[in-house]
C-alpha cells in the first residue's frame, strides 16, 4: 500500500515520535508499505511521521554505498562527528525532502553516522554510514526528533524557505500528496 505524504505543516511532523512497541505482522506490513511509498515518490528514506504515523521509525532505499541497500530503523539512535562550519556547497550539500517538496537546499551534514535501531522483529543491530548514506539517515533521524531539514538552515535561505511556504500556502495541516504516475513531486532543477 503506498501512502500520501505529508507535507510541512502537519502536527505529527513538528513532533518527537512516539517509540514502536508492538513488533508484530501489522508492523512488519507497514515497513513493506514505506519501502514501497519511498519507491513510488521516489525517495532515498521516508520516516513514519512523514505518512501521518506517530512512530519511531524509518526505512532508506539507497544501493550507492556499502551497506543494505534498504532498511528499517526502528526506535533508533545516531551518533555523528561534528559537522563542518564552513558553508554548504551550493550542490554538494544539497537535499530535498518529500514533505518539502519540489524544492532543494545546501545544508551542511556530518560525513560519518553510527545508527544503532531495532528491526521489525525487534532485533537490535549498529550500522555505521559514511558520506550520502550518513546524510540520508541524519535527515531521516531528524524527522523523528520533529524536525524537517528546512527548519536548520538560516539566514537568506530561512528567508527563501518562509517565502516558499507562503507561496505554496503550506504550514498548515492537512496538506498531502500521493505518490505514483502524475504526482506533483517535480524536484527543483
Amino acid at each position: 500500500m503506498i501512502y500520501p505524504i505529508h507535507v510541512y505543516g502537519s502536527p505529527v511532523l513538528h513532533k518527537v515520535s512516539e517509540p514502536v512497541t508492538q513488533f508484530d505482522a501489522d508492523l512488519a506490513q507497514l515497513v513493506q508499505d514505506m519501502y514501497e511509498t519511498t519507491v513510488a515518490a521516489p525517495g532515498v528514506g521516508l520516516a513514519a511521521p512523514q505518512i501521518g504515523l506517530d512512530k519511531a521509525m524509518f526505512v532508506w532505499v539507497f544501493d550507492e554505498h556499502d551497506g543494505p541497500e534498504r532498511g528499517v530503523a526502528i526506535n533508533p539512535t545516531l551518533l555523528i562527528e561534528p559537522i563542518d562550519t564552513i558553508e554548504p556547497d551550493k550542490h554538494a550539500d544539497s537535499e530535498g525532502c518529500l514533505s518539502f517538496p519540489g524544492y532543494s537546499f545546501p545544508i551542511r551534514r556530518s560525513p560519518y553516522a553510527l545508527l544503532r535501531a531495532q528491526n521489525e522483529k525487534g532485533e537490535w543491530y549498529e550500522l555505521e554510514a559514511r558520506g550520502w548514506f550518513a546524510r540520508i539517515l541524519q535527515h531521516e533521524y531528524d524527522h523523528l526528533k520533529g524536525r524537517i531539514y528546512v527548519d536548520r538552515l538560516q539566514g537568506k535561505l530561512a528567508k527563501r524557505v518562509t517565502q516558499v511556504m507562503k507561496a505554496e500556502k503550506w504550514n498548515v495541516p492537512g496538506i498531502e500528496w500521493m505518490p505514483g504516475p502524475g504526482s506533483p513531486y517535480e524536484p527543483e532543477e
